[in-house]
């Protein structure tokens, strides 16, 4: 797995600024290739995860030929968890972060999402049961979020920022609920650099994954709009300046397996 880092501490203020008002004023919100009142993108997006929560685990296997895990790997390697360590992760959805994150020397971990459906399935998995004293599970809104302010170590989203209506409020959440010095990962899809791979990328998306969303899940449009979600999320570029517009610090970025996926991370620094 290639992987690159650049520093994104440098931001333009302006930029982050125009970033921030795209992203939270207009009364339309992209959902896939399709624009939506922000007031029903949450609802839509339960809808997806109601009906793929079942065969969700086992659809990120055959959509990614097990990359995905790969993936996760480098972002909890990235984090070295220890025991003192506290971790809430937001659209959490069955676990499979805070599992990796327990399972690497972390202390207790907090599972939030939106979808009632994923936890559930995430609580029926025989792997996390061993674990079972050191997780809680909340259904939770990330922009919104039921915690107090300064209580966790790492705050972590993996391919989840993309669903929410307001990201720049999901960002501001996950910097108020982190302690001073703590910080936050997010793991998400991104845009490849390489044309023939992004081509090669593109028919697998929209040709081959609603047909295997089909097949394996029973829906084809809820694995569309995945492959929609995917090409509306922003660069990392601007990604990396909603960051900043949040208050991270010493924001950097690691592009992995030619930029399918990024990893995002930021510092509160106080």
């Amino acid at each position: 797995m290639k992987e690159s880092a650049f520093d994104l501490a440098e931001h333009n203020a302006d930029s982050s600024q125009n970033i921030a008002a795209q992203d939270v004023d207009q009364d339309s919100i992209d959902f896939g290739y399709r624009t939506v009142q922000r007031s029903e993108k949450a609802g839509l997006v339960r809808g997806v995860f109601n009906s793929v929560a079942g065969r969700y685990d086992l659809m990120n296997d055959l959509m990614s030929g097990g990359v995905h895990r790969l993936w996760k790997a480098a972002m909890i390697d990235w984090m070295a968890p220890q025991p003192h360590q506290t971790l809430i992760d937001l659209a959490g959805g069955t676990g499979d972060i805070s599992m990796r994150f327990l399972s690497n020397g972390g202390g207790i971990a907090c599972i939030t999402d939106i979808n009632h459906a994923m936890l559930q399935v995430g609580r029926g998995r025989r792997d996390l049961e061993r674990m079972a004293g050191q997780i809680s599970w909340c259904v939770a809104n990330a922009e919104t979020l039921p915690f107090d302010s300064q209580i966790a170590d790492f705050v972590t989203i993996a391919f989840g920022l993309r669903n929410i209506t307001d990201r720049q409020a999901a960002l501001s959440e996950a910097y108020r609920i982190l302690k001073p010095g703590g910080r936050f990962l997010c793991l998400e899809f991104s845009h490849v650099q390489n044309r023939p791979l992004a081509r090669l990328y593109h028919g697998w998306s929209f040709k081959v994954l609603p047909v295997m969303g089909q097949v394996i899940a029973g829906d084809a449009d809820s694995y569309r709009y995945l492959a929609e979600s995917i090409r509306t999320f922003p660069t990392k570029e601007v990604l990396a300046d909603m960051f900043a517009q949040a208050g991270f610090a010493h924001i950097r970025v690691r592009s992995l397996s030619a930029g399918i996926a990024c990893i995002h991370s930021g510092w509160k620094l106080d």
